[in-house]
């Protein structure tokens, strides 16, 4: 069978371990339909870093390539300066070298900004540090490159906005104007009309970072983008494809933009953002040439800023036509058949709460309470992979999407808007299938048992934050008008605060760092940077998330089938004393002791100073330090409240690692959790959809109960204490979930002979869960017999379950599991770089505002607070403003001021003057920075006493 080991394996036989496409078609044996897999085998491994393309068409392992011939794949990040660094891929870093591999001017070559490149190391320093050459571009980053046209009396140029790419755009003559003609902003009859300008405040933030994952409190899509595909000659892409000239007739429905960019015809380019597709790429000698093939607009112009982040990112943005036919073609009314393989929820008071201008609504929640005095939460989740199938064409669009982008005035979604604001979305007083997790809850916060099934909803309202939270504090008005629910949001309180206890107990931390919301005027144009609003109703779904999330992990973890885990490694060592060092000058310390370090020298710098009385330099190198989330969330209870909290709590952050996507479940540090995935939003994140399938394949194939036609899988999450927590002091090893030696050591034996017994699963009492509409009683206990089997759906042979092969007890995955493991290992590293790329994107946005707001605003001062220290100057940020800005260290013309790295501070040699971490200070709005998107400040100087008073007071 051809797979990835089969491949590496043939490949390690070979000389010198490498070896070319057609070497391994040949010597495989491959025909047809294998030979294509082959070609898409390769380029996954490649793209995973555990091989190198070294030659045309040739290939060898990493390993191999970095120990023997000191290559390294990796990415390019350019310096506007000229120099650059090459980030080695997953896999590729070598022993006793730090960093990025350093890539002085005249090495680039043709290489640009993004590409994929490969690198000789040519030099490895005292430090740690390598140098090295690029070799060749691998694959190319940046196919499309928005800039300003620029006229020239020699030749036409792009200057990039993207001050990384650092060499001008050459636009040869004829190739200024796109290829076609049309009206700018032109509506698509076929497809909608262009959204307008924003005349209202925009949605609240929809996340907070609670464990540092940013955890869902409400998203919006008030503004949904579909756009049409275009083909270029280059074959770029469809995430880079360009429209054929902006506003062409039937290729705009992507753009909100103000009445000035919205021009019939241009006659003068100068100064105006294009976007140009590279025709050829740069040589040593020779700039890089391409072709205009879009118009965006002046950088001014309403909402071009977002066409301009939207194409730097290169964000997918346009839907393909036959995947709109594809959403348009689902039916409305939920079949019969269907209904009969779902538990009926219609009747209860399930609601779902968001932001105001939220239209996606993929939750729903309501809780009771059950007859032993526990608590029943439900939480219903929009069932998207009914209708998004695999491998179909919004499957693989929402694919390479990964995740919808959120932007102040608009947002460009994962799934059309057929599918994410209809179909798909839990609109009140409508039909709406659901993956349903029901849990059962004590007064401890602990979950004794939870089912989940398929079933269908009918949301009784669509509330907002705002409105729950009025309720809750004792609004008349509106609990007069919600009379019927206010009880059901008063539990929601209780065991929201309940849980929130629970997870605090456990050592989770919760960073409550407020968030920058921009507010319009009545016009679209930006008023004011505010913080972000909190109250009991974001906590509310909070909570309820995170709970569900744990145990839909919980349960596909323990059936021993490969699944989507989010998760969360420990953070680095270095990283945690850099924060221990700056910590300590405020007083506090998160309490990990003396840093454990390995001192090591290189040979060669032993061989080369030999017999000169000169000591190789020795190099300290952090090892494994004991770290635990309870550490971290004892220091943010004590800073809370204090003047110090802001810097210390944002340097806290700074020392966690990024949370992200994996096969292998390791735990997510900062939610001290065992086991987590991402389950509650499967309309604007990827992975929450494939985490639905599987659950969907497990609970059809071997669900532990079958209730009048319903699967439905039942377990419960163990409780969790510091002793059993993965980053306690002694953790309990065991083998990671795909390795030998089985699966993790926590997992309940199931079997088709014990599959009427749930074991391992302690509070499971009460008698069965009651009909819809009665009082609810305890579900969790015992087994009903399956012996309906619902029509038209497969059903699993008697005593098997498919990813189970052997004795009960090995619980090794097979090869028929729902998604393959390395399928899934692609899937979490292609979501997490989606991720960051829609998190970069969002904050340069962000950061765009905050600059032309700043513009209207030059010479004024305000107060704020110094948030870091650098050789250069130091950055500050204005108090409830979130705007932040640089000092020059030029600037600070009272004194020479030099920088102190080990204290980190700007002390001046004359006066003593001293400016640390933390210190308000106040600063004068002095330039903006348009190329760096950067805001200067300058100190405002204390008046210094005239000399005759300064004589009195002697």
């Amino acid at each position: 069978m051809l797979n990835d080991q089969s491949i590496l394996r043939h490949i390690e036989r070979q000389p010198h371990q490498s070896a070319g496409y057609k070497q391994l078609v040949r010597e495989m044996g491959l025909r047809g339909e294998e030979r294509r897999q082959l070609a898409e085998r390769i380029q996954a491994l490649v793209k995973s870093g555990r091989l190198i393309e070294t030659g045309r068409e040739r290939f060898t392992l990493a390993e191999h390539a970095a120990a023997r011939q000191n290559l390294i794949a990796g990415r390019l990040t350019m310096h506007r300066d000229g120099y650059g660094f090459v980030i080695p891929n997953a896999g590729q870093r070598l022993e006793k070298i730090e960093g990025d591999i350093f890539i002085p001017p005249p090495a680039i070559g043709s290489a640009m900004h993004g590409d994929q490149v490969l690198v000789e190391l040519t030099r490895k320093s005292a430090d740690a540090r390598a140098e090295g050459r690029i070799l060749r571009v691998l694959t190319r980053g940046n196919p499309t490159v928005v800039g300003t046209f620029h006229y020239g009396s020699r030749q036409n140029h792009v200057t990039p906005m993207d001050e990384k790419i650092t060499q001008e755009i050459i636009i040869p003559r004829g190739m200024e104007w796109p290829p076609s003609t049309g009206k700018l902003g032109a509506i698509d009859a076929s497809h909608g009309q262009t959204a307008g300008p924003s005349t209202t405040r925009p949605p609240d933030p929809q996340t907070r970072r609670v464990g540092n994952e940013r955890v869902r409190s409400g998203r919006d899509d008030n503004r949904v983008e579909i756009h049409d595909p275009v083909v270029t000659k280059s074959g770029v892409p469809r995430s880079s494809r360009p429209l054929a000239r902006a506003g062409q007739s039937g290729a705009s429905r992507d753009r909100v933009l103000g009445n000035e960019a919205r021009r019939s015809e241009w006659t003068d380019l100068e100064g105006v953002v294009v976007e140009v597709e590279i025709t050829d790429w740069p040589s040593p000698t020779e700039s890089p040439r391409g072709r205009v093939v879009e118009i965006l607009g002046y950088e001014d112009d309403f909402g071009v800023d977002v066409e301009i982040v939207i194409r730097k990112f290169h964000l997918p943005h346009r839907f393909p036509v036959e995947v709109l036919d594809e959403a348009q073609q689902f039916e409305a009314v939920i079949p019969a058949t269907e209904l009969r393989h779902r538990r009926d929820y219609r009747s209860l008071p399930i609601v779902t709460i968001d932001g105001e201008t939220a239209r996606d609504f993929d939750d729903a929640v309501t809780v009771r309470r059950t007859s032993n005095g526990h608590f029943e939460l439900q939480v219903h989740i929009a069932d998207v992979a009914h209708y998004v199938r695999e491998d179909s064409r919004i499957d693989l669009e929402a694919r390479l999407r990964g995740t919808s982008v959120y932007f102040p005035d608009r947002a460009v979604p994962m799934l059309p808007i057929e599918l994410s604001t209809d179909l798909c979305s839990l609109r009140p007083q409508v039909d709406r299938m659901v993956l349903s997790c029901v849990m059962e809850i004590d007064h401890q916060g602990e979950i004794t048992g939870y089912r989940l099934n398929e079933g269908v909803i009918r949301s009784a309202e669509r509330m907002t934050y705002t409105d729950v939270n009025l309720i809750l504090e004792g609004d008349h008005r509106l609990r007069e008008r919600y009379h019927k629910l206010v009880d059901v949001f008063e539990l929601m309180r209780e065991l929201a605060m309940i849980l929130n206890r629970k997870r605090v107990r456990r050592g989770s931390i919760d960073f409550d760092l407020p968030e920058p919301v921009i507010e319009f005027d009545e016009f679209g144009l930006m008023k004011s940077i505010v913080p972000s609003e909190r109250n009991i109703a974001h906590r509310l779904i909070e909570e309820f998330m995170l709970a569900a999330n744990e145990c839909v992990a919980s349960y596909l973890e323990n059936k021993g089938v490969p699944s989507l885990y989010r998760i969360h490694e420990k953070p680095d060592p270095k990283r945690v004393m850099e924060f221990e060092t700056i910590a300590a000058k405020f007083g506090y310390s998160l309490g990990v002791g003396a840093l454990p370090v390995k001192r090591v020298q290189f040979k060669a710098e032993r061989r080369e100073r030999y017999g000169t009385g000169r000591g190789a330099k020795t190099l300290e190198i952090p090892e494994d330090v004991h770290i635990t989330p309870r550490m971290y969330q004892k220091l943010t209870q004590k800073i809370a409240g204090k003047p110090e909290e802001r810097i210390l709590s944002y340097l806290m952050l700074r020392s966690l690692r990024q949370a992200r996507y994996s096969e292998r479940n390791e735990g997510h540090f900062a939610l001290a959790a065992p086991t987590y995935t991402h389950f509650t939003s499967p309309i604007r994140r990827y992975p929450d959809l494939i985490v639905h399938r599987i659950l969907k394949d497990v609970l059809r194939e071997s669900a532990e109960q079958e209730e009048h036609g319903v699967d439905v899988g039942v377990g419960s999450v163990e409780k969790i204490g510091e002793a059993q927590s993965p980053w306690s002091k002694r953790p309990t090893l065991s083998p990671k979930h795909g390795e030998k030696g089985g699966a993790p050591a926590d997992l309940h034996e199931t079997s088709h002979s014990s599959k009427r017994r749930l074991s391992g699963a302690p509070g499971l009492t009460g008698a069965p869960m009651a009909e819809v509409g009665q009082a609810p009683t305890s579900p969790y206990v015992q087994r009903q017999s399956r012996q309906v089997q619902p029509e038209g759906r497969h059903k699993r042979s008697p005593g098997r379950e498919p990813w189970v092969s052997g004795a009960p007890e090995s619980r090794v995955a097979s090869a028929t599991t729902p998604i393959p493991e390395q399928e899934l290992h692609d899937i979490a590293d292609e979501s997490s770089q989606s991720e960051r790329r829609a998190d970069e994107a969002e904050r340069e946005l962000m950061e765009w505002k905050k600059m032309k707001f700043m513009e209207q605003r030059l010479g004024d001062e305000f107060d704020g607070l110094i948030v870091s220290v650098t050789k250069f100057g130091m950055f500050v940020e204005l108090n409830d403003m979130f705007i932040e800005g640089l000092v020059p260290l030029g600037s600070l013309t009272d004194d020479r001021y030099v920088y102190h790295e080990n204290t980190r501070q700007m002390i001046g040699q004359r006066s003593r003057k001293t400016y640390s971490l933390g210190d308000p200070i106040r600063v004068i709005v002095d330039r903006i920075d348009r190329m760096q998107h950067r805001i200067q400040f300058a100190v405002v100087e204390e008046p210094r006493p005239s000399s005759r008073r300064a004589k009195k007071q002697r």
